[in-house]
């Protein structure tokens, strides 16, 4: 029977350092390759930007993923960092400026949950997706002044704001909640 601990114990590190690496993994060789092809194919439409806006949900799991794993406060700002550490380090193309970004994402990530522990427990639809606004908002908002999204015409920031926004509640909200209510089925966890 597999358990579900919201206790920092051996396990819980265990569990989240490789939920961490897996999804570094995931989004370095999975996710990045895409995301270059895309916005390259992109370039001569003159909405290439878009694609940073509509991937960016995809980089966003790692947290609630370990949220649902270790439900407990800052497993999801610990999943969310390591796997921006492990990106950066196999070679992601964003470089160290991934770890700030995985720290915020993280942390941001939490809001749906934090503070109260059985929200991490009880792993909601309202608390993963109020999650994944967050998470969205923290991915948006530091990469608008950071790239200088400022300078692009105000139609397409909104169109990079709406699609930030839909891209973390589709893929780190909906996507991820689909993903554990098949672990839910499968391992029928317990949490200790």
């Amino acid at each position: 029977m597999f358990t579900r601990s919201s206790k920092w114990n051996v396990k819980a590190i265990i569990l989240i350092a490789l939920i961490g690496i897996i999804m570094g993994v995931i989004y370095t060789y999975g996710f990045n390759w895409a995301y270059n092809l895309i916005k390259l194919l992109l370039l001569p439409t003159g909405f290439a930007p878009v694609t940073d806006t509509v991937f960016s949900g995809l980089w966003l799991m790692a947290a609630p993923l370990a949220m649902y794993f270790v439900p407990t406060v800052g497993s999801g700002t610990i999943g969310e960092t390591l796997a921006a550490v492990v990106e950066m380090a196999i070679g992601g193309q964003w470089g160290a400026v991934t770890i700030l970004s995985g720290v915020i994402q993280g942390a941001t990530n939490e809001i749906g949950f934090f503070p109260q522990k059985s929200r991490y427990q009880a792993f909601s639809w309202q608390s993963v997706l109020t999650g994944a606004f967050f998470a969205g908002l923290g991915s948006f908002i530091p990469t608008y002044f950071l790239y200088g999204w400022s300078k692009y015409s105000i139609q397409l920031q909104v169109i990079m704001f709406i699609t930030c926004i839909l891209s973390a509640l589709v893929f780190d909200g909906v996507l991820v909640k689909l993903i554990t209510n098949l672990f839910d089925q499968a391992l029928k966890p317990k949490i200790a």
